[in-house]
């Protein structure tokens, strides 16, 4: 085996020195196609950069040959008065502007070269030169009205990519003069419709100028499109431009918000103005191209529509604080409330959405607004209700308090800032009257009922800008509705607690029938007493004087309670006054026992019916001609409390006092 392996290893290392021979020539092989190949592509770099520089060349030499020779057309054509000169001049400078093209192409490939720079003043003059054929012909084919040149000098600007160049030159020549000339700020503040007159005059521009440059580029109906121009749109880059401008320059005033409403006015006619040019538009792109422009952007952000709403917000603000203030005066006539703050509350609301104070980029501030109000009438309303019910009458009680406002007042800065109310802790709360508590709770259940209309006026306002998720805003009225409902028990307490003190305190003068009847010879009762009457007043008042401002519903459910609140008094005093007679019948009849003797019988002057029987008889009056009234009034007793037991106690003294013997 070992003779073998040593006989395999010589050939082996043979072919192994003759691999690496190969190996190294196949190296030797490829470098030298390597270094053949770099000196290969730098001649050919070098011979592209030669033949660039010799199209510059070329280039150069051709336009100035063929701008030579136009020129020497141009003046044979004017000793000839040719009429195919403009088109010829269209045609050559097409070909001026293809071969421009090249050069230019050409000229930023060679850039660096020592040469190009030798040859680029002849570059900036034939640029030179094309820009002031360009533009003279432009300016030529739209003074004529000349269709073939505008589209031959617009298709040479494209050639050459400055189609920007174009519209700028379209801008200060044609647009920019009419602007001028139709832009005068004396005239606009003088008439009544100036601005309004302006802008129809702005609008007519495009039709009466632009049609050519419209035709021609694609935008109008007529265009052919084998004819277009593509690439253009002078509506946004030349006309609407010089139209901002204008309007800054010439009319620095219409941007002013001091007067609001002036402001309102200016911006909704210049927002119909913009509306209007998108129109003349004629396509969506041009429009999102329109939309998108600097100008447009600097025109818009002109309007200080922050500052427009800041005094909108104080006018607003201003008169609904005053109208909340302590003499809660009546509302103004006319009006479906009975108070001024409730009708400034409504008012405020309407004017915010009102076409006279609406934008539709406030929509946001003013949502926030209306629900600021209506919370501000929330809390307006929670204070109202626990103030002291005075017993003046209403014309004395509308008399200011000497009470800071801001006893009362809710911030409605835009700012939050509601850091300003610790100051009035110590500040007494002013009194209030029975007319206007009554008043404040018709208002509160009529506001609540037109919460549905807010939204009524609220909704096409959103619509206009696209909001649809009105459940959103149906939700928030809701809650402000049920932030309102929150208030009204404590308000129908307050008015049931006052009319049944206002009424008992005529029905407590049952204690006083004792001493009508005890030794006084009065003859028997056989009509109520006047306090019956008395006592009644203020339930006739509030059916007969408030029945315009408030709900039937609503008068019985004050009825029920306070008639329930005084008929619970008015039965314990009744009670209390049965029980003292009865106890002054029983120690009488003990001392005439004792005494033996016919004196001591306390009789009226018939010697017939005993002074406590009167007594008993005449509460038993009382307390039936008060269940007629209560019936007249429109209400069943059986939903009185504490009625039916005053009854009873009643009748039992009534029969006592009939059954027992003269």
């Amino acid at each position: 085996m070992d003779k073998a392996l040593n006989q395999l290893s010589v050939p082996l290392g043979q072919l192994r020195e003759e691999v690496m021979s190969l190996k190294s020539c196949v190296s030797e092989g490829i470098q030298a196609i390597d270094d053949r190949m770099t000196k290969q592509e730098d001649i050919r770099r070098k011979k592209m950069c030669v033949l660039r520089l010799i199209h510059v060349i070329q280039s150069v030499e051709k336009i100035e040959k063929i701008l030579h020779s136009q020129g020497t057309k141009e003046l044979s054509s004017l000793e000839g008065n040719s009429s195919s000169s403009p088109l010829l001049t269209g045609q050559v400078l097409e070909r001026i502007a293809t071969e421009f093209n090249q050069l230019q192409f050409h000229a930023v490939q060679s850039k660096g070269m020592p040469l190009l720079d030798k040859v680029r003043p002849r570059i900036a003059g034939i640029t030179a030169m094309l820009q002031q054929s360009l533009e003279g012909l432009l300016l030529e084919g739209l003074q004529t009205s000349n269709v073939d040149i505008i589209r031959h000098c617009l298709r040479t600007y494209a050639t050459i990519d400055k189609t920007r160049d174009a519209e700028a030159l379209v801008g200060q020549v044609l647009v920019k003069p009419y602007v001028d000339e139709v832009m005068v700020e004396q005239y606009v503040q003088s008439h009544p419709n100036g601005l309004q007159a302006m802008y129809n005059r702005l609008l007519e521009f495009v039709p009466h100028h632009c049609r050519l440059l419209r035709e021609v580029t694609g935008g109008a109906i007529s265009s052919e499109k084998a004819d277009i121009v593509p690439g253009y749109d002078f509506l946004v880059n030349s006309v609407w431009p010089e139209i901002v401008r204008g309007l800054e320059e010439k009319l620095p005033s219409l941007f002013n918000p001091g007067n609001p409403d002036v402001f309102h006015e200016k911006y909704t006619t210049s927002m119909d103005f913009v509306r209007k040019f998108e129109r003349q538009c004629g396509s969506q792109a041009s429009v999102k191209r329109l939309r998108a422009h600097p100008s447009y952007h600097s025109f818009n952000n002109k309007w200080n529509l922050p500052v427009y709403f800041q005094i909108r917000f104080r006018e607003i603000a201003g008169a609904l604080e005053e109208a909340l203030s302590d003499t809660l005066e009546e509302a103004p006539g006319g009006s479906s409330f009975c108070l001024l703050a409730t009708h400034m509350v409504w008012t405020s609301l309407v004017k915010c959405w009102s076409d006279q104070m609406f934008l539709p980029l406030l929509a946001h501030r003013l949502w926030k607004l209306s629900l600021q109000i209506l919370a501000r009438y929330s809390v307006f309303i929670s204070e109202v209700s626990v103030r002291p019910i005075s017993s003046e009458n209403t014309k004395e009680s509308k008399k200011p308090v000497p009470v800071g406002r801001k006893e009362s007042s809710l911030s409605l800065n835009p700012s939050e800032d509601q850091g300003n109310g610790s100051s009035t802790e110590s500040l007494p709360l002013s009194s209030i009257s029975s007319t206007q508590l009554i008043y404040v709770a018709a208002d509160l259940d009529k506001l609540q009922d037109r919460i549905p209309d807010i939204l009524d006026m609220i909704k096409p306002k959103l619509e206009m800008i696209g909001f649809k998720n009105m459940s959103c805003i149906a939700g928030a009225l809701e809650d402000s509705k049920t932030s309102l409902s929150a208030c009204v028990p404590t308000l129908n307490n307050r008015i049931i607690q006052d009319l049944s003190e206002s009424s008992f305190a005529y029905l407590k003068s049952a204690l006083e029938v004792p001493r009508l009847y005890r030794r006084t010879n009065k003859e028997v009762p056989t009509k109520a007493s006047p306090y019956v009457d008395s006592a009644l007043k203020p339930f006739h008042r509030l059916q007969n004087d408030y029945r315009d401002a408030l709900k039937q519903p609503m008068i019985h459910q004050w009825l029920e309670g306070a008639l329930s609140e005084s008929t619970q008094k008015y039965y314990e005093t009744v009670s209390d006054v049965l029980s003292s007679v009865k106890k002054m019948e029983e120690s009488l009849k003990r001392l005439k026992q004792a005494r033996r003797t016919a004196t001591s019988n306390p009789v009226g002057t018939n010697g017939g019916m005993s002074d406590d029987n009167k007594i008993r008889l005449q509460l038993a009056l009382d307390v039936e001609y008060f269940g007629e009234q209560i019936r007249k009034m429109g209400l069943e007793t059986s939903s009185i409390k504490s009625f039916s037991a005053l009854a009873e106690l009643v009748l039992t003294a009534k029969d006592q006092a009939t059954m027992e013997p003269s």
